[in-house]
């Protein structure tokens, strides 16, 4: 009772801020700078606070009807935070096209082969209806997801200048990307005890709502790009400043 709860509690928390994000994305100005993000902000808002819920209501927690909304909006969201993501990686590579070039072909690359993994994944298993392709299709391209946004969140630490609202908004998606990995990974673990499914949800519930207080921060903040220069970012000592050892200058 407890757990369903706090599972509640939190989601209804995600509504709130997801809806609040919306809007000061637009009453703010921020979704000319952040088309992008305000785009996929405003899909994710519409099928998490909207959609899933009144198919919920309206046909029941395991009717088919509300089964396939899940899993077609599911899928809707992970190819949006995989397109999402590349267009992060193209604003890191705004001042290095040719390492854009060659990102795009790997972008390319790995949604092909995850498709195609998918589908070997499906015909294996002799199945045939397209639920399946669609479920592993969706798990797939959502791993690619994890590690290629850790890999972007790496690349931005390396930069010699410090984008500070890319970097949270990338924070924000592995804390949601970390989430449902840590959840499926602890419900495989613990799939002896009655509550691994309750405590995998709460967890992600938990995470979900992590990165949007970290997207509202960033949204708030509304942090502007600062270049430094890279020995500064490596030693982390001022600008210029004087060194004495021993004596000598």
């Amino acid at each position: 009772m407890l757990d369903a709860l706090v599972v509640h509690g939190l989601q209804y928390t995600s509504y709130a801020l997801e809806l609040s994000l919306v809007m000061v994305l637009a009453t703010r100005g921020w979704w000319r700078k952040h088309f992008a993000f305000f785009l996929y902000l405003s899909g994710f808002a519409f099928i998490d606070a909207l959609l899933r819920p009144v198919v919920l209501y309206t046909y029941g927690w395991t009717s088919q009807q509300y089964l396939y909304c899940y899993w077609i909006s599911d899928l809707v969201l992970t190819l949006g935070a995989f397109l999402f993501i590349s267009e992060l990686f193209r604003r890191a590579c705004h001042d290095n096209k040719t390492l854009w070039k060659f990102l795009r072909t790997t972008l390319v690359s790995v949604f092909v082969l995850m498709a195609l993994i998918s589908s070997y994944t499906v015909w294996q298993h002799d199945h045939t209806l397209a639920r399946y392709f669609v479920v592993e299709l969706t798990q797939n391209v959502y791993f690619s997801c994890l590690v290629l946004n850790t890999l972007l969140y790496v690349m931005l630490q390396r930069a010699d200048y410090i984008n500070e609202d890319l970097s949270l908004i990338v924070c924000g998606l592995g804390i949601e990307f970390a989430g449902p990995a840590a959840s499926m990974a602890l419900a495989h673990l613990l799939s002896g005890w009655s509550g691994s499914i309750a405590f995998a949800s709460l967890i992600a519930q938990f995470c979900n709502v992590g990165m949007l207080t970290t997207w509202l921060y960033a949204v708030a903040k509304a942090p502007e790009e600062r270049r430094v220069r890279s020995y500064e970012k490596v030693n982390r000592v001022p600008a210029f400043a004087e060194v004495r050892v021993n004596g000598i200058r």
